[in-house]
């Protein structure tokens, strides 16, 4: 049996995605079911599909202290690490523990691959890159961790975590471990992926991108829309914050190595997972209200969870995919969607399955189609990554310190 996780307090979180900056920006999208998708304007060459593209990267470098890490998707971190007084609450913890004492863990897919792209694109004659991506900083996996370390001031474990759609998942569960064997007391946890062709063109010769908007779980879906996001969450011990009301009741993962780029259509390793997340967080099926689904609007995916909501859990528990808001922010997916889980827990919100026309027959009467006001005390968020790397974690909201 899995060792139970002791919860852990969410002492602050933030996302930016196509749909805005900061949470506010997220919670009203959710209310107004409003997309932050657009037609593609981003691909160096023609591609008809919808995108989900944050504004203003371009045209706001880094700092000039952190020139060297100057690109697209480091900039889409420094501009996330900007709001809901995320930097403020980092400060506040390092001024308690100790900048050691923090670990720092980042999901990503792609890093900071666009600037590379860039770069072969504009080789100079001796095949060398040109001078201004000449900086070796960019151009590796670790950039994104690096820089983001670099730029909070912390000293403690650092890690860059890519599990493709599942990595700023994965990193809840790296941090607890961390926590509970004694090594931090804290930890910046979260994901920062950005387009870039290969990401686009990549889905596209697999046959996954939708030329329209996606409309995960619909009846006629035609695949993914790829987004862009930036997004963190603090998670403390819950001694140092025994009155948080929002907390990290355990992290479940599997890796059931099925195929490269198709789930287990049985959805045993999503289940494994799942089973993973209830064990260690000390809950049941019965107790989870709500579950913000991966949902990312391929045929094989949505068919696989779809059948796995309806196997394990009771028709109580509401169950929605928000993709059709962000798109598919691919290794920020996870930290995106647990910080509209954590948004959906203390605004008491079931979020609307965005996108969807026609639903699938085959989903149950789980699915929340219409956004849905009611209490929620436990919600789980489940992100599934290529190459079968499954990640499930569990929230809780809490009231007086106390289970709500």
């Amino acid at each position: 049996m899995p060792v139970t996780s002791a919860p852990l307090a969410v002492t602050a979180y933030t996302a930016t995605s196509a749909v805005g900056a900061g949470l506010n920006a997220h919670l009203q999208a959710l209310q107004e079911q409003r997309s932050g998708l657009r037609r593609n304007d981003f691909s160096t060459a023609a591609l008809p599909c919808w995108i989900g593209r944050v504004d203003g990267i371009e045209t706001q470098p880094l700092p000039d202290a952190y020139a060297q890490w100057d690109c697209r998707n480091n900039r889409l971190a420094w501009l996330g690490l900007q709001q809901d007084d995320f930097l403020s609450h980092l400060q506040a913890a390092r001024q308690r523990y100790g900048s050691a004492r923090i670990a720092l863990l980042l999901g990503t897919s792609t890093a900071s691959i666009a600037a590379t792209e860039a770069g072969y694109r504009r080789l100079e004659d001796n095949g060398r890159l040109p001078a201004d991506l000449r900086r070796r900083a960019i151009h590796n996996p670790h950039s994104l961790t690096a820089f983001v370390a670099a730029a909070l001031e912390i000293d403690g474990p650092c890690l860059t975590i890519s599990t493709a759609c599942s990595s700023s998942a994965k990193v809840f569960a790296s941090a607890e471990r961390l926590i509970r064997l004694g090594m931090v007391d804290a930890a910046v946890v979260g994901g920062v992926d950005s387009l870039c062709d290969s990401v686009l063109f990549g889905f596209n010769s697999l046959e996954l991108i939708s030329p329209e908007p996606c409309r995960p779980f619909d009846a006629q879906r035609r695949g993914i829309s790829i987004g862009e996001a930036a997004g963190f969450a603090l998670l403390e011990r819950l001694d140092a914050h025994p009155h948080a009301s929002l907390r990290l009741l355990g992290c479940g993962e599997s890796s059931d190595a099925h195929h490269m780029s198709t789930p287990d259509p049985s959805g045993m390793g999503a289940e494994l997972a799942l089973r993973d997340v209830l064990d260690r967080a000390g809950i049941d099926a019965t107790q989870v209200d709500y579950i913000n689904l991966h949902g990312t609007a391929s045929q094989k995916n949505d068919a696989m969870e779809a059948a796995l909501i309806a196997r394990r859990f009771p028709h109580s528990t509401r169950v929605s995919s928000t993709k059709g808001l962000t798109g598919h922010t691919l290794g920020a997916a996870g930290i995106v969607e647990a910080a509209i889980t954590l948004l959906a827990l203390r605004e008491g919100l079931v979020p609307g399955n965005t996108g969807v026309h026609t639903p699938d027959p085959a989903c149950s009467s789980h699915f929340a189609w219409r956004n849905e006001s009611r209490p929620l005390a436990i919600a789980l968020s489940h992100s599934f990554g290529f190459g079968g790397s499954n990640a499930c974690l569990a929230f809780a909201r809490t009231t007086d310190g106390a289970a709500a």
